[in-house]
């Protein structure tokens, strides 16, 4: 029995399907298979929460797992039993990890031997890889499918954001939510049943769970697994799976590019790669290598704001809004409201005009698909404000309408009293020969204001060397004027989320203090040097002088 569009309405219709559902290493289960599997894992886990009921608490059950097939079996197992999943960050620790299991209130915490002693010890858990999880799989073999779905409206999943700016809020993701945007990716990345996508992305995120596993299962096509990201696995996989599509978040395809070239690098079926934050360079490079095609888009686990890229879409923008989900999305003020001017550019697309065209991204016709953070009314409100929807993302328009990403509200810097956002910088020194990842953030500057810092990863073998690297500098002609960095940290590996996102926070609380080389500037006009501990008490004086915190 069905109702309105759900994930469990989509399990039900590949009730009897042969065709294969998941692959992970050497195991695959056709779709019938992985609707047998979900529900036994419906019954177990209906079973578990109803052994120790609680008044007025939530069936929220924390999952604590790489991507192997238990974490979707348990996935379909929620959606056909109206619990709600807790997608847990592997890379917590301690009070933060805590914190977030306590926070979304899960009942026990789901994960295998591996990982549970990373759990709290007063947090219960059910261990995947034991006899008794055996047992219990073994009794519910042949678990029936439940004779209804649940209401749409029932949350299937909190999502946890990356983190890399503020705590980590839990967005409310429902099970028709869920299977709505299954149904519309499909469409949008001509993802059909002949499709194999690869899904190597950590499921605790939004961008496996949506555009990844939600499109497969509603067409029917298969999902590859792979444990956790790896460059180096990333095209045997793809051969090994015979994989067509996958997805991407962060940093993760400057990773592959950096893997040694080889003359096979076309030698499989991939047709297209969807994500966010790859460069314009680096989706070219990866297309002229691999012989594959990079679609970038706009979004979050809130759905609250969605632009995509267009085959007119110039290299480095965003892409303009979809029109068919009623948005309208706008760059405005922060503080007044007032929306800013188009973005005028020159001929190298370098912005002009940055302190009246940047503002925040925003959706003035409310939240659209977000469904709010749980048990976080004051971060709702914040995204909610005036009825619009605040994305805290910075961006500009272009006077055709297409819309450039610019950083967070965090990553804006203010250098001699002129505004500008990292973005545009991060991609200009991505440029730099032998680099494959750059952070660009803000450090205070003794008497006023910012200077900029940059935080960069050479490829394998590299060497930085400051003399090419400001040679460099000088010939790019769209490096505004205030934006070539004071300070460069060289680092072994940039600090990442989980989900493959640079992780600015610790940088920008380390500034020039690190034990990574750092070569500095000290005025716009002389060679970068080596930042010594001379140099730091020198500049720490400096601060002091003027009364300002360093």
């Amino acid at each position: 029995m069905t109702g309105a569009l759900s994930v469990a309405g989509l399990l039900r219709k590949r009730v009897g399907d042969q065709h294969p559902g998941y692959v992970f290493e050497d195991s695959q289960w056709s779709w019938d298979e992985v609707v047998r599997e979900s529900a036994a894992r419906a019954a177990i886990l209906s079973e578990l929460l109803d052994l120790q009921p609680l008044p007025d608490d939530p069936r929220h059950v924390g999952i604590l797992l790489a991507n192997v097939p238990e974490y979707l079996f348990l996935a379909g197992g929620a959606a056909l039993a109206g619990v709600t999943l807790v997608g847990i960050n592997p890379t917590r620790r301690g009070a933060e990890l805590a914190r977030d299991i306590g926070h979304t209130r899960c009942r026990f915490v789901i994960t295998d031997a591996a990982q549970a002693p990373l759990l709290p010890h007063d947090v219960p858990s059910i261990i995947i890889d034991t006899d008794d999880y055996a047992s219990l799989l073994a009794r519910h073999a042949d678990a029936e499918l439940p004779p209804a779905d649940p209401d749409p409206a029932t949350t299937l999943f909190l999502l946890f954001t990356s983190g890399s700016t503020s705590a980590p809020k839990a967005v409310v993701c429902t099970t028709g939510r869920l299977a709505r945007t299954g149904m519309r990716a499909a469409a949008a990345y001509g993802v059909t049943r002949a499709d194999v996508c690869y899904c190597c992305m950590p499921l605790f995120h939004g961008n496996a769970l949506m555009a990844c596993w939600a499109p497969a299962l509603a067409v029917g096509a298969t999902v590859a697994l792979r444990r956790k990201f790896s460059a180096n696995r990333f095209l045997a996989d793809i051969r090994r799976h015979d994989c067509t599509y996958f997805t991407y978040v962060g940093r993760s395809i400057a990773y592959v590019l950096a893997t040694e070239p080889s003359d096979v690098d076309c030698d499989h079926h991939l047709r297209l790669g969807f994500g966010t934050e790859a460069s314009a360079q680096d989706r070219d490079r990866f297309s002229s290598r691999f012989g594959c095609r990079l679609v970038e888009g706009y979004g979050s686990s809130e759905s609250a704001v969605v632009i995509m890229r267009t085959p007119d879409t110039p290299a480095n923008a965003l892409g303009r809004p979809r029109a068919d989900d009623g948005s309208d999305i706008a760059v405005v003020d922060p503080d007044s409201g007032i929306e800013c001017d188009s973005a005028q550019l020159d001929e190298h697309g370098a912005i002009l005009n940055a302190t009246d065209a940047i503002g925040e991204l925003v959706n003035r016709n409310g939240g659209g698909a977000f469904e709010g953070y749980f048990a976080n009314d004051e971060a709702t409100a914040e995204r909610l404000r005036n009825g619009w929807y605040w994305t805290g993302d910075l961006a500009y328009r272009d006077a055709d309408g297409f819309f450039y990403f610019v950083g967070r509200n965090a990553d804006w810097l203010r250098v001699d009293s002129e505004n500008f956002s990292a973005a545009p910088v991060e991609a200009i020194l991505l440029r730099a020969a032998g680099t494959v990842m750059v952070a660009v953030y803000a450090v205070p500057d003794p008497r006023t204001g910012d200077q900029v810092m940059a935080t960069i990863e050479m490829s394998p073998g590299q060497l930085f060397d400051p003399d090419e690297f400001a040679e460099f500098l000088s010939t790019q002609r769209d490096l505004g004027t205030k934006w070539a960095p004071r300070f460069v940290r060289i680092t072994e590996r940039v600090p990442l989320t989980a989900n493959n996102k640079i992780n600015k926070q610790p940088l920008r609380a380390e500034a020039w203090r690190c034990a990574d080389p750092v070569w500095w500037r000290p005025t716009r006009e002389s060679r970068y040097r080596r930042f010594t501990s001379t140099d730091r008490d020198t500049l720490e004086t400096e601060f002091a002088l003027h009364g300002a915190p360093s």
